[in-house]
């Protein structure tokens, strides 16, 4: 049955150029009219076109000689990755030859204080757009709801496990959220006023709630790293370490300060890396890819340009940079640029030029 349908489609085929010969030159049908006929391309566009191939053609080179110089580098060196997650992060430890190690979680109250204060925020998201509009009253349904749910939490919090002293500060916390929905439902406005009262008043518990998350979260982490570090031995000279963050988490990144503690000040943007992603979360491997590969690229900025860090920076930052003077005095203006910064700095990855004003809740009044 095979063989005749194949003997039936060559058969066929040859009809159909035979066919198609005798009238290569005739009139097209109608069904194809609209679709039959090409502008063929200009000699500059066509020789464009093969040239941008080539930087097509070289990310798929790229990615497959990115997958070997990953084995190559894993199976030599030792690697942390410490990723963003609302429950107080994620931290991975690669060995060489062996499967990877997730660390354990930070503990609930981590979360528990988190949600915590974050009730509080959800409230202003929702009550904030309708302030001092009397008229609009579609955001009572959506609160009323939240109040519910809140009211929920309060009841059971005497059974959520939590060292007790902490307790009252949380208890305080919900129940302010409690008795300013109620107000608002009951009013049928969101006067601003009491928008600004209810804020003062969180202000003070929050922030010892945010304070008892964040020391529970990095002395969690610090236990980790030194189990690790210990049991890795000289090897640790070895480790590369990476945290990810997003622009609002960059300066003071929780994770990335408490690794830098566990390694010498030169490691810093050598061997342990803050990578900056467009989301809080992303995923081990995407972690894994970008770090192994501005390793593996220092291999290029020393083999053309005798200086392995070069690959670590926007390669035509400092051309442009000589652009953007020259242009601006073309102009007639300054150039505002920050001060030119050698290749291979150690210097933190985030503000660290000192000034006048708040630099955390302490500060702040």
């Amino acid at each position: 049955m095979y063989r005749l349908s194949m003997k039936l489609a060559a058969g066929l085929l040859a009809a159909g150029l035979a066919t198609g010969s005798a009238s290569a030159q005739g009139t097209i049908p109608g069904y194809l009219s609209g679709l039959v006929g090409t502008t063929p391309p200009t000699p500059a566009a066509v020789a464009t076109r093969d040239v941008l191939q080539l930087n097509v053609s070289m990310f798929a080179l790229y990615d497959a000689a990115a997958k070997i110089f990953q084995a190559n580098i894993m199976a030599r060196n030792p690697m942390i990755l410490a990723l963003f997650s609302g429950a107080g992060g994620r931290m991975i430890l690669y060995r060489p030859g062996k499967p990877p190690e997730e660390a354990p979680s930070v503990p609930m109250v981590y979360q528990v204080l988190k949600s915590t204060g974050h009730s509080t925020m959800a409230i202003s998201e929702v009550v904030l757009p309708y302030v001092n509009n009397a008229a609009d009253k579609s955001w009572m349904a959506p609160l009323l709801a939240y109040r519910t749910q809140m009211k929920t939490a309060l009841d059971g919090l005497k059974d959520v496990p939590m060292q007790e002293d902490w307790k009252p500060a949380v208890r305080e916390i919900l129940s302010n959220n409690v008795a300013f929905m109620d107000d608002c439902l009951a009013k049928g406005v969101i006067a601003m006023d009491a928008v600004e009262a209810f804020g003062k008043k969180q202000a003070p518990p929050i922030k010892l709630i945010i304070n008892w998350a964040a020391s529970t979260q990095v002395k969690h982490w610090m236990e980790v790293l030194d189990g690790w570090k210990a049991s890795l031995g000289d090897d640790w000279n070895k480790v590369y370490a990476a945290a990810n963050t997003i622009y609002v988490a960059r300066q003071n990144n929780v994770l990335f300060s408490t690794l830098a503690q566990y390694f010498p000040p030169e490691a810093i943007n050598d061997r342990l890396l803050l990578i900056e992603t467009i989301s809080f979360t992303t995923t081990p491997q995407d972690m894994l890819t970008s770090l192994t590969r501005i390793i593996s690229d220092r291999a290029v900025g020393g083999l053309f340009f005798n200086n392995d860090r070069l690959m670590d920076f926007e390669l035509m930052g400092g051309d442009a940079r000589k652009t953007i003077v020259s242009e601006m005095q073309r102009r007639g203006k300054q150039a505002f640029l920050p001060p030119a910064v050698p290749f291979g700095s150690h210097q933190w990855p985030a503000l660290i030029t000192p000034g006048p004003g708040a630099t955390s809740l302490d500060d702040l009044k």
